[in-house]
């Protein structure tokens, strides 16, 4: 795994964006780029970057305010336009025509969004866990804890936090939740850890009072699509996951029992799903994960 930054330009000027590697370039083969959700971050996908390296490029950012990547000084451009400015400079920084996309929750919204474009640079898109259509009661959810930026003694006490906060992701090991933890925190001038992230991302979620709907979006995508969904999910109700299938990209469908939102894509079985997706997308079906 290899650590690199880019610099970015935004309203508020240059930011830096690091990002994660694993793999190299391969010829006629498109980079995977593995893009996390609101709070996290690009090891998320460390797992599956290592299962994949020996055959795929993977690459993961860590999109601007979270991980290692700079702060923005104005909260409020925590957003959509700068999150798709800065994957689509990344995408250009690696000299490709076109990228094969995964994304986690937001990573799913700002690769359907890019998906959508007239001009898309996106081959395949696999969205993990969410979609064109999200309840309000979820995304209250998830402004209660991402808005809060607790304080702990010790890595210990930010893994029993993250246990509780990410149960949707499903059955970790310990090893992989104390992975989490170490690099889901920074360490603080006291000694102390809090979340590696600022909390300003939390501020354009908290002003949303109402379900989020964005189908004229979807329904633009023609790429071969696949849908994952926690069968546990609040965020992808199962009759939006279904709606997808039947419109836009009419994405193939599995559904992963024992996960809420969102499957963690660390397990060997879900990271088959993303291989055997990427190397047949024409298939016209995949096998349920039992």
């Amino acid at each position: 795994m290899l650590k690199k930054s880019l610099q970015c330009s935004g309203a508020l000027g240059p930011h830096r964006m690091d990002y994660l590697e694993w793999g190299e370039a391969r010829d006629g083969q498109p980079p995977l780029l593995c893009v996390h959700g609101l709070a996290r971050n690009a090891y998320d996908f460390a797992v599956l970057g290592e299962a994949l390296q020996q055959e795929r490029w993977v690459i993961a950012p860590h999109i601007v305010g979270r991980g290692s990547s700079a702060w923005l000084s104005d909260p409020q451009h925590y957003a959509y336009p700068q999150y798709l400015a800065d994957c689509k400079n990344l995408i250009n920084s690696l000299g490709v025509t076109e990228v094969d996309w995964l994304g986690t929750s937001m990573g799913g919204i700002i690769g359907m969004m890019l998906a959508a474009e007239p001009d898309s640079r996106i081959r395949r898109l696999i969205i993990n866990d969410v979609g064109p259509f999200i309840p309000l009661a979820a995304l209250q959810r998830i402004a209660g804890y991402v808005g809060a930026q607790p304080i702990f003694l010790n890595i210990g006490e930010a893994e029993r936090h993250l246990r509780g906060v990410y149960s949707g992701f499903g059955a970790l090991t310990d090893t992989q939740w104390q992975a989490m933890a170490e690099h889901s925190t920074r360490q603080l001038p006291d000694g102390n850890f809090s979340l590696a992230y600022d909390p300003g991302i939390a501020g354009n979620l908290a002003s949303v009072t109402a379900d989020v709907a964005f189908w004229e979006v979807y329904d633009l995508i023609t790429c071969p699509t696949l849908l994952l969904r926690g069968a546990r999910s609040d965020i992808l109700q199962a009759k939006t996951a279904t709606e997808m299938t039947q419109r836009g990209p009419k994405a193939q469908l599995i559904t992963i029992p024992g996960c809420g939102h969102a499957p963690s894509l660390m397990d060997l079985a879900q990271i088959s799903l993303v291989r055997d997706f990427l190397d047949s997308p024409q298939r016209a079906a995949l096998t349920l994960l039992q």
